[in-house]
C-alpha cells in the first residue's frame, strides 16, 4: 500500500489525530505557563495539578471542536441542498462523547497523578512537572482514544 492509498483509507483518522495533537500542543504549552504562574499563588501541589488540568481543558476543547468541525463540515451537509443534517451531527456527537468519555477520564486521572507526584518530589519546576505529566498522560490517551473511536465506528472504513 502506497502513501496515497494509506492516506485515502485512513484520512478521517489522520485528520482526527491531527486535531487532537494540535489542540493538545496548545493546551500543553498553556498548561505549562499556567502551572508556573499558579505556583506563585498557591503552594498546594494537588490544587496546582487539578486547576492546571481544568485550564488545559479550557484551551483544548474549543480548539479541538473548531478543528474537528472545520475538517468534517462537508460530512454533515446534504450534497444537494447544502443544509446541515442535524441527525448526522447528533449521531457523530454521541459517538465522540462515547469515545472521549473513557479516554478523558483515563487522561485526567493519569495527568493529575503524574503532575502531582512530580511536584511533590520537589526536583522539577512546576512547568516541567506539568509538561512531563502531560506527555505521559497524552501517550496513554492517544492509544485509548484511537481504540475508542474505532470501537464506536465514528468513521466508516473504506
Amino acid at each position: 500500500m502506497g502513501i496515497k492509498e494509506f492516506y485515502t483509507k485512513y484520512k478521517e483518522y489522520i485528520l482526527f489525530n491531527k486535531n487532537i495533537i494540535i489542540s493538545g500542543i496548545c493546551a500543553f504549552f498553556a498548561g505549562a505557563i499556567f502551572t508556573q504562574i499558579y505556583s506563585l499563588f498557591d503552594k498546594s501541589s494537588f490544587n496546582n495539578s487539578l486547576v492546571t488540568l481544568m485550564f488545559e481543558y479550557a484551551v483544548y476543547l474549543p480548539i479541538f471542536g473548531y478543528l474537528y468541525y472545520t475538517d468534517n463540515k462537508t460530512r454533515y451537509s446534504d450534497k444537494i441542498s447544502g443544509k446541515i443534517d442535524s441527525r448526522k451531527v447528533l449521531r457523530d456527537f454521541k459517538k465522540l462523547v462515547a469515545a472521549f468519555a473513557i479516554s478523558e477520564i483515563i487522561y485526567s486521572i493519569s495527568k493529575i497523578i503524574f503532575h502531582y507526584q512530580l511536584l511533590i518530589m520537589g526536583i522539577l519546576e512546576p512547568y516541567q512537572a506539568s509538561m512531563i505529566g502531560s506527555l505521559i498522560a497524552w501517550a496513554i490517551f492517544l492509544v485509548i482514544i484511537n481504540i475508542s473511536v474505532k470501537a464506536v465506528n465514528l468513521f466508516r472504513s473504506k
